[in-house]
């Protein structure tokens, strides 16, 4: 075990509770299942994983300083986020209503999972602020207890995303019969995505 288990344990247990708040991924995938059935959730699970892959890359990397030596990177990469957020939540709003169930549809699921939670600042935060205080260099490899925490910190992504991501393609089957229902459902969910994006933009 190259981590201390009291450490492991603090980890999973706040990681739990982060993955478990409602935030820009989880909104995403929820939209994404709803939009585009159980395999689109899972998709923009996927890419939300892979993006946390690479965030966990880089605070083992140690890039966390260019955050630090450049403050405007940090903030660049924070307003780009949330014009992302913004800009999926006027699209969902002008195709509220509309089903994607074509593999193109896929396709965007998982790019704009992995867009949306590699410019999302709260992860990237948690990745080089967060997580290395659960890495002591007194038990070895650092990459590997990187690895461990990165494997558990995407284990969850899937668990708990991944589950909203399926049941919320559940309901939207469903709700593919009720049309005028689905409408205002997107309007509102397109509603929060901007929303979302104007908070992370004006937040510091």
């Amino acid at each position: 075990m190259p981590l201390d288990p009291q450490l492991l344990a603090a980890f999973t247990v706040t990681t739990i509770i982060a993955t478990l708040a409602p935030g820009p991924d989880m909104l995403f995938v929820l939209s994404a299942g709803m939009r585009g059935g159980p395999r689109a959730g899972l998709l923009a699970t996927a890419g939300i994983a892979t993006s946390e892959a690479i965030h966990v890359l880089v605070a083992a990397a140690g890039l966390s300083a260019l955050f630090t030596a450049v403050p405007g990177a940090f903030t660049v990469l924070r307003i780009a986020g949330a014009g992302y957020l913004a800009y999926l939540g006027v699209q969902m709003i002008r195709r509220r209503g509309e089903v994607v169930v074509a593999a193109g549809g896929d396709s965007r699921a998982y790019l704009s999972g992995f867009l949306t939670n590699l410019s999302n600042p709260k992860m990237i935060a948690f990745s080089v602020a967060f997580l290395p205080q659960f890495v002591d260099p007194a038990l070895g490899s650092m990459w590997a207890q990187f690895a461990v925490l990165g494997m558990i910190l995407i284990a969850l992504e899937f668990l708990i995303d991944g589950g909203v991501g399926v049941l919320a393609g559940r309901i939207g089957a469903w709700l593919r019969h009720r049309r005028s229902l689905r409408r205002r459902i997107d309007a509102a969910t397109g509603g929060l995505l901007i929303a979302l994006g104007v908070r992370l933009a004006v937040e510091r």
